[in-house]
């Protein structure tokens, strides 16, 4: 009896998408074990990315974490106005209500002055002495906020406007060290952005000399896949992921650094913030935040390793 022939399924063979991922998957496990395979001299170069990342995040944080602190100041930005000795409680809330209605106010608080004599009494330490007083020496007062929308002009025009006032002895407002402060976070922010480009500058021209030199040492291995017919862009690849990986192992020591950093100051931070009754607790990096500097550490590594092989490999053609 004939056998029956037996058929064969022949191989499926890969797409070219599915190539493609191979390659670039084979190139970039090859180029970090090339940087595995020299432990001192990938660390070296990974811990000035990292700490070159890390200053600016670092910045970043202590801006964010004043910009949390300055945010409960809103207080700060009150008025304080002191009403003569002779007005009454009654006319105090009567004023009070006048100014409330008014688009420039927010709200309006009364202190009568038994109450702020309470409040003095007991912090200021002298309740004793103060229980010998014949009558209250303080005035009543009213705490006006104005609304968030007013300008720096409507806020001196709602001051001086609140001073004229018939039955207005002074009016206090501490907010010039405020603005102060504000400015100051300003001028820091900005010096930041520009430290930040500057340093991202530095990370590229340290990627791009480390490229560099890894495409000396590998002359003779250039050569002999350009003569076998390889193009620049084939021998390039590797040079390219090696950038990548030295951007993305930056980008995370840099991560390290920062929640170290954190991790150090907090408890300092928390005692102090005791001290004045606060119980403000550091700001750390959003996840958000945190991709962004793996980003920038990426795209700064994948920048200098391709102008430094870019410029380097066409120097370099078969004998």
């Amino acid at each position: 009896m004939r056998r029956p022939t037996e058929t064969m399924t022949p191989l499926k063979k890969s797409g070219p998408l599915t190539n493609w991922i191979l390659r670039h998957a084979s190139t970039a496990l090859g180029s970090l074990g090339r940087l595995v395979r020299q432990p001192f001299a990938s660390l070296m170069t990974l811990l000035v990315i990292a700490v070159t990342l890390a200053l600016p995040a670092s910045l970043h944080l202590v801006i964010k974490n004043a910009e949390a602190i300055s945010g409960s100041w809103e207080n700060a930005l009150d008025f304080s106005i002191y009403l003569k000795m002779d007005t009454s409680l009654q006319q105090a809330e009567k004023i009070a209500a006048l100014i409330e209605q008014r688009a420039d106010v927010l709200s309006v608080a009364v202190v009568s002055a038994d109450d702020a004599l309470r409040d003095f009494k007991r912090e200021s330490g002298f309740g004793d002495a103060l229980d010998h007083l014949a009558t209250n020496p303080l005035p009543h007062a009213l705490t006006v906020r104005p609304s968030p929308a007013n300008t720096a002009s409507a806020m001196q025009t709602l001051q001086e406007e609140l001073a004229n006032l018939a039955e207005t002895d002074l009016v206090q407002v501490d907010t010039e060290w405020v603005q102060r402060f504000h400015a100051f976070l300003e001028i820091a922010e900005r010096a930041g952005l520009m430290a930040a480009v500057l340093l991202g500058m530095a990370i590229i021209v340290i990627i791009g000399n480390t490229i560099r030199l890894d495409i000396q040492n590998r002359r003779e291995e250039i050569e002999v896949t350009k003569l076998i017919g390889a193009s620049n862009s084939f021998i390039r690849r590797p040079f390219l992921y090696s950038g990548l990986w030295y951007g993305l192992g930056g980008g995370l020591m840099a991560l390290a650094l920062v929640s170290y950093g954190l991790h150090l100051i907090a408890a300092p931070v928390s005692r102090l913030a005791g001290l004045y009754g606060n119980s403000f607790a550091l700001l750390a990096l959003e996840p958000t935040e945190s991709l962004v500097v793996l980003g920038v550490g990426v795209f700064l590594g994948l920048t200098g390793s391709w102008t430094a092989a870019t410029r380097h490999m066409r120097r370099i053609e078969p004998r």
